[in-house]
Parts: C-alpha cells; structure tokens; sequence
C-alpha cells in the first residue's frame, strides 16, 4: 500500500434530530482524524447492501435499525474548525435502544456478509472505533484490539506509518495482540479517505495474521477510501456523498 512505512518499536426507541430533519450537511468529513474538504452539499442515505442470506424477519430488523441509527445522527456546523459539519455518532450512545440496534444491525451484516465465519479478533481503530468495537467483540464472543497512535501502548509494538492529506502519522498494535494466523475484523466509525483502515490492515499483515474485511458505520462516498483496502470484504451501514 502506497504511502505505509513499518516497524516494530519497543513502545512506552429515537426520535429524527429536528435540527436535521433531511439528514443534509456541508463539507461533512471524519473529523475524528481526516482533514477539511472543500464546501459541497451532501446526503446521508441508508448503505444499499444485499441482505439475500437473512429471513424476510431479520431484514425488516435490519432496515429498521438503520433508520433508528441514521436518525440519532447529528450533523454539528463548523466543529472542529469553520467549514467542517461534524458527524457527531455520540447521540447512538446516548440511547441505549439506538445503541442496541447498531449492535444488532452490525451482527447482521457480518452474518450477511460472512454467512457461518465469524472473525477470530475486532480490531478497532482509535478513537471512535472503540467505542463500539468492544461491545460488538464481546457479542460475537471475539476478543478486542486496539490500534493506537504512536506511544499510548505498553510494551513492545509493530508500528506503520502512513499519509494524510497533511503531514503524517503512525499506528500501533501490540507484539502480541494478534495472532499469526489469525482472522480480523477491521472496524471504525467514519472511513473517508482510507489511510487510517489501510494502516490497520498492514498492522494485521505484519502480526502474520489475515484481514478478513473492514466494517464502518458511516462512508463518505466520494472521498474513494474504499480503493486503498484492495479487494477485501466490506460492510458499511450508512453512505454519505458530499457532492449530492
């Protein structure tokens, strides 16, 4: 993957939001670690993914859990910084039946898209990515692992470097967090442009193990993150284009 550099180092029920009645927003990005992109008008729409493996029951479980999700989304104007429209996931948590039904969908979705496999570790990026990672993990009865930024992790630690549209950063996942031959599966709240999963999935690679796919809440379509994962399965439950 273009733009990485590693190393292993040695480390020290919901109501629709009446502010955003057509769930509609300006220069929406991930905020959590992507940089501004330019002022357009966007659409948050429903991801339109085959459900054909699950019953006509857990498809309607399925669409109605989206909606619930998409609803308690919550677009913040000018946050981080003017021109960025933040979108602000903390209200799913908030709700405890919001938070029970991203849970519920996301289990579908990995049952959709994997049928019977279900991956041996949720890797979860920092920061957002832990705050559902965990609780999908203990759902599937897998075990957690957090990627990092450089040097907020004991111990000795493999460590990937990559790009963002200004400057770079570096990943980490403990020596002995994943195992060689392990299955993984990637998870995060927002992917827009891609470097951040991209980074995870080389953390995976090194630790001898295997990326079975990536899972998101929330793309921005038309930033194009997706062409950095390669060919690897993907699960998204929302779509957003800035350009619509």
């Amino acid at each position: 993957m273009s733009g990485l550099s590693t190393t292993d180092t040695p480390a020290d029920s919901v109501a629709t939001n009446p502010s955003q009645p057509s769930i509609t927003s300006s220069s929406i990005t991930d905020a959590s670690r992507r940089e501004p992109a330019s002022t357009t008008t966007g659409t948050a729409e429903l991801a339109g993914q085959s459900v054909n493996a699950l019953t006509g029951h857990e498809q309607e479980k399925l669409e109605t859990a989206k909606k619930l999700v998409i609803n308690a989304l919550r677009f913040v104007p000018d946050f981080p910084i003017p021109g960025i429209n933040f979108i602000d996931i903390l209200p799913i948590f908030q709700n405890p039946v919001a938070f029970e039904s991203l849970l519920e969908v996301l289990v579908l979705l990995i049952r959709e898209r994997f049928s019977d496999q279900i991956p041996d570790v949720i890797v979860g990026l920092e920061a957002r990515g832990f705050l559902f990672g965990p609780t999908l993990a203990l759902r599937l009865n897998r075990p957690f692992v957090p990627v990092r930024k450089k040097g907020k992790m004991p111990g000795a630690c493999r460590t990937v470097e990559y790009k963002k549209e200004y400057g770079k950063d570096e990943f980490q996942v403990q020596l002995d967090a994943i195992k060689p031959g392990q299955t993984c599966l990637i998870v995060d709240d927002i992917i827009a442009t891609g470097g951040t999963a991209a980074a995870a999935g080389q953390l995976v690679e090194l630790s001898d193990a295997k990326v079975m796919g990536y899972l998101f809440m929330i793309e921005i379509t038309n930033l194009k993150g997706k062409a950095l994962l390669g060919d690897k399965p993907f699960i998204t439950l929302v779509e957003h284009d800035e350009e619509e």
